[in-house]
């Protein structure tokens, strides 16, 4: 659902409007997906940061109604890395997550520059979290993470050929790295352990690589 308030005040029908209706169909045949059919009357940034920049848009809908539409734009790309050994081991990165009070098993994961190379991203956050280069990178995902309300672009990619050193986290990070056969890993997604979800979307991304 939108994360948008309606305020139209000549109005008190609930039920879907006849633009909404007639704009849908089942093969989607009628719908112009490069058209924005939302109308922004006015913009107010009302907190910004380093890495988020939060927009207040005054909008006119899809249906020609008045409301309100909150934005999170992020400045940063996420970037995630699934290792893979020769025996089809893999590592996750297990932290606690302030936004959600608990703790969360992951792939490595972590931002890179919107402006900077994805793959050098990738590269410079697994060996900060795990210690691990690899010479072999594969490109497996690109994912919006929650766009109903955010921009953030999220990279994925399949690391093999690994060699192993010392991680190097950075000191607001407290990270516990282990070790597991990927198909325990693909378990934990599938099973609920694993909720991140660019964790989720890289393991079954790498699972139908590999033919798991």
């Amino acid at each position: 659902m939108a994360n948008c308030y309606f305020m139209n005040s000549n109005s008190t029908d609930k039920s879907p409007s006849a633009n909404t209706l007639s704009s849908s169909s089942k093969d989607g045949d009628s719908i112009d997906s490069t058209r924005n059919p939302w109308t922004t009357l006015s913009a107010d940034t009302r907190y910004e940061n380093p890495w988020i920049k939060v927009t207040h848009h005054d909008v006119t809908d899809v249906a020609g109604n008045p409301g309100i539409y909150g934005t999170v734009h992020f400045k940063n790309t996420a970037i995630g890395i699934v290792p893979l050994d020769n025996d089809l081991n893999t590592w996750l990165v297990g932290q606690y997550r302030f936004p959600l009070k608990s703790y969360s098993w992951e792939i490595p994961e972590g931002g890179g520059e919107a402006t900077a190379s994805t793959l050098a991203s990738a590269q410079r956050e697994l060996q900060e979290e795990t210690g691990i280069t690899a010479e072999r990178w594969e490109k497996i995902l690109d994912l919006h993470l929650s766009n109903s309300v955010s921009d953030e672009k999220a990279v994925i990619y399949l690391a093999r050929d690994l060699q192993f050193g010392e991680a190097a986290p950075e000191d607001c990070e407290q990270l516990v790295i282990r070790k597991l056969p990927f198909s325990e890993a693909l378990r934990m997604a599938l099973d609920g352990e694993i909720t991140d979800a660019m964790a989720v979307a890289g393991l079954l991304a790498t699972a139908r690589i590999i033919g798991k």
